[in-house]
């Protein structure tokens, strides 16, 4: 861990200030004195373009010239109710839906990427017991593993105000489908909220590579759920994350969104919940999800550079998602339940011209191993044809065999199929007028990028038909 670095001297009047600033709020620091220490005068000159301007703080790899205290407390996370570290990555959903809460409450926090910095993964190791688990946040030094909103809420005594405005919908999910719905409400002039779980994006923020969204060869997932955030936000949208729907419910035609500890009021409701990976179901699985089972190469892929792992599925997301990790791992191992692969043949093609994945055809997994130690080892497979059983080691394992609509919060208020998906008739209607739904939820959606902005514009025309009525 990086020690913070004051450079000063003790006639310096700011850097006495940020001394004692740094001293009440308990801030591990090391004072440096320019004046009798030659090279950190040439230091504070570097980093200053040849000036002499101190205080200087040096943290992390950032540096700060005489910064106030505000900005020390922004930067360190200092605040009334204690010190504010968030240990996370850009690329983890999570780690933004935290810091955009701890953001929208004015709550001061130190960032600390795992991925800049390698005693932060250790760090985060260490609290997990082996797991590299993020968002991992230490308030006051005591740390929590992954707090959803509510949590941070009650350990930071957050005053969350009420919320009484009608909105002319809410979008429940905050995807490619609902921010679609969103940009075209708003070009009608319907005042729309978004209530995302996590952060913005869905499932598409955590695709690497998409090459099939009209207008872009090739294009981040990220960067282009960021393009639809902002545009969504251009037009007056309103969005708020980290908000987990409760219940819904209808009264004077009125509909009262309630989370744990807001309740929100809309004329109408789209349902763009999206949907979550499906699990194997077999033994070793629940125990080490975090720890060497995964189901999102892009989030947890970086943990494994240079080593081994296994992939079980084979649609596209399979094979994506293992082209993908082929890039900086050693070694990917593919396994799937059918001898063809049911991805489309532009992905089965890839895979001839790369070196470093192997391919497990017609075999069926039974058990997710671990060491001594409580760590991956591998998976146990059964060959289907003949029965033989092997055991496919790797360092961790990603798992892509499907998805479940997000869709508990609906099952006692609109017809649900008996996957769970919703069913809906013309203009993306459901079976309560008023309530609408579109994307990966619904029942016959295609789970790509592009349907999902279809299926938007088509809610946000039900919207439109029934508000005008």
């Amino acid at each position: 861990m990086n020690k913070l670095k004051l450079y000063g001297a003790d006639w310096c009047p700011d850097c006495r200030r940020a001394k004692s600033y740094l001293k009440e709020n308990k801030i591990d620091f090391e004072f440096i004195d320019v004046d009798l220490d030659e090279k950190a005068t040439r230091t504070v000159e570097k980093i200053n373009n040849g000036k002499r301007i101190i205080p200087t703080v040096d943290f992390n790899g950032s540096t700060l010239t005489n910064p106030s205290n505000a900005v020390l407390a922004e930067t360190l996370g200092i605040n009334d109710e204690g010190t504010v570290q968030l240990f996370g990555a850009d690329w983890c959903p999570d780690c933004r839906r935290a810091k955009s809460y701890l953001v929208d409450n004015g709550i001061n926090f130190q960032f600390i990427d795992v991925d800049s910095h390698e005693w932060a993964t250790a760090k985060v190791e260490e609290i997990n017991n082996g797991k590299r688990i993020i968002p991992t946040v230490l308030i006051n030094g005591k740390p929590h593993t992954n707090p959803n909103n509510n949590t941070l809420k009650e350990l930071l005594n957050i005053d969350v105000k009420k919320e009484h405005k009608i909105y002319d919908t809410i979008i429940i999910g905050g995807g490619a489908a609902g921010l679609t719905t969103s940009i075209y409400a708003q070009r009608d002039r319907f005042d729309s909220l978004i209530l995302e779980k996590k952060a913005i994006g869905g499932n598409a923020f955590l695709t690497q590579k998409i090459e099939n969204y009209p207008g872009f060869t090739n294009i981040s997932g990220p960067d282009l759920m960021d393009k639809m955030e902002e545009q969504a936000l251009t037009y007056g949208a309103t969005i708020k994350t980290g908000i987990d729907v409760d219940s819904i419910e209808e009264k004077e035609g009125k509909f009262y969104v309630k989370s744990a500890h807001e309740t929100f009021i809309g004329k109408s409701i789209v349902a763009a919940t999206g949907s979550t990976y499906r699990k194997l179901g077999i033994p070793g699985e629940e125990e080490l999800i975090g720890s060497g089972v995964h189901f999102c190469a892009t989030c947890d892929g970086a943990f494994y550079r240079d080593r081994e792992v296994v992939v079980i599925g084979g649609g596209n997301s399979a094979l994506e998602e293992s082209i993908f990790l082929s890039g900086f791992v050693k070694k990917v191992k593919i396994i799937h339940r059918s001898d063809t692969f049911s991805a489309s043949p532009t992905y089965v093609e890839k895979l001839d011209n790369i070196d470093n994945i192997e391919v497990y055809m017609n075999k069926s997994s039974l058990e997710f191993v671990a060491d001594t130690d409580e760590n991956f080892k591998g998976i146990k497979i059964k060959d289907n044809s003949t029965g033989k059983e092997e055991l496919i080691t790797g360092d961790g394992s990603f798992i892509f065999i499907g998805l479940i609509p997000n869709t508990t919060v609906f099952k006692d208020i609109i017809t649900l199929n008996k996957q769970g998906f919703i069913t809906t008739t013309a203009l993306a209607e459901t079976s309560v007028k008023g309530i609408f739904a579109a994307g990966d939820c619904r029942e016959g959606a295609i789970a790509q990028v592009a349907a999902a902005t279809g299926e938007g514009v088509l809610a946000s025309y039900g919207v439109k038909n029934y508000l005008k009525k």
